[in-house]
């Protein structure tokens, strides 16, 4: 093995696991970087009821699988996250946060995203003495309490009904005027008889002490505010791309959002491949994820064969 490898992964979400997994069949000299493996999946999903072959599965046993799966390919890991990446004379150097330095013939950037912070004061003052963007991390501390979230897709759903296994009682805020998540969401909220959704509604202050103590909202047709006291605020308003590392080597879409060519997850640069939600691809779904990711691999297991 020589110190340029065939293909570098950048990220252990699905979209990178599928990636890995197509790339380590075909006998490539394959690496995985990745700071989380599991991606979004161990942050957000406590349970996933839309992955084929499973009527439900815990978010934590899929990641599970899905290690196993890579592993039994004897696909390496380094537990790192990539800083930069830059390409001379035909070959992919990443700069790493442990500076190191990797080398690739092809790249896949597989790096999800992070969590949209609402930019309100308080956000940043109270974020873990309250405020938080995790409910499978942070909910067994909000045990009994009242808690607020913020947003009205699935996301957030998703995040009220994992916080209902804790708490006393949920508030739900959206800021337009029609909540945005699946019937099928709404409907097993509404089963906890936790939850209050109120639309139409934002947040414009966090206060607190120590530990958040309240918000601070206003209507938006009256311009109203009142305050709501909450022992912790969870925000799901969406996700921003992991793609600061690629700048100079993609275009990008107004969100960030690496562009990819739909047919072979390609960008501007030869080589350089991308996957799952840090591409403009529209449906940020799981299965949709594992779908670009084998895309992407068999793209640059095309590629790495038109360079013998």
């Amino acid at each position: 093995m020589s110190d340029v490898r065939d293909l570098i992964i950048v990220g252990g979400g699905p979209a990178g696991v599928s990636a890995g997994i197509y790339a380590a069949r075909q006998n490539l000299d394959v690496l995985m970087i990745t700071k989380d493996f599991g991606g979004q999946i161990n942050q957000k999903a406590v349970k996933v009821g839309n992955y084929p072959g499973f009527l439900q599965i815990e978010g934590s046993d899929l990641v599970k699988r899905m290690r196993e799966h890579l592993e039994s390919l004897n696909v390496p890991f380094e537990t790192d996250s990539v800083g930069k990446i830059r390409k001379e004379e035909g070959i992919f150097l990443l700069d790493t946060k442990e500076k190191k330095v990797f080398k690739s013939k092809a790249v896949i950037v597989a790096s999800g995203a992070d969590p949209r912070p609402i930019e309100v004061p308080g956000e940043k003052e109270f974020l873990g003495k309250g405020v938080s963007y995790c409910a499978v991390c942070d909910g067994p501390f909000f045990k009994g309490k009242i808690v607020a979230v913020i947003g009205g897709g699935n996301v957030a759903f998703e995040t009220a009904l994992a916080l209902s296994s804790w708490v006393e009682k949920i508030y739900l805020f959206e800021c337009s005027s029609k909540i945005k998540a699946e019937k099928f969401n709404q409907e097993l909220l509404e089963k906890t008889g936790k939850a209050e959704v109120i639309v139409s509604t934002l947040l414009k202050e966090i206060k607190g002490g120590k530990m958040v103590e309240s918000v601070v909202l206003e209507e938006k047709e009256s311009r109203k505010t009142y305050e709501l006291k909450v022992e912790g605020v969870f925000i799901e308003i969406g996700l921003q791309p992991a793609t600061f590392f690629v700048k100079d080597l993609a275009d990008f879409s107004e969100s960030d959002e690496i562009k990819i060519d739909p047919k072979t997850c390609g960008t501007r640069t030869a080589g350089l491949f991308a996957a799952g939600d840090a591409t403009d691809v529209k449906y940020k779904q799981i299965v949709v994820a594992c779908g670009e990711g084998a895309k992407a691999a068999l793209s640059a297991i095309s590629y790495l064969g038109k360079m013998q």
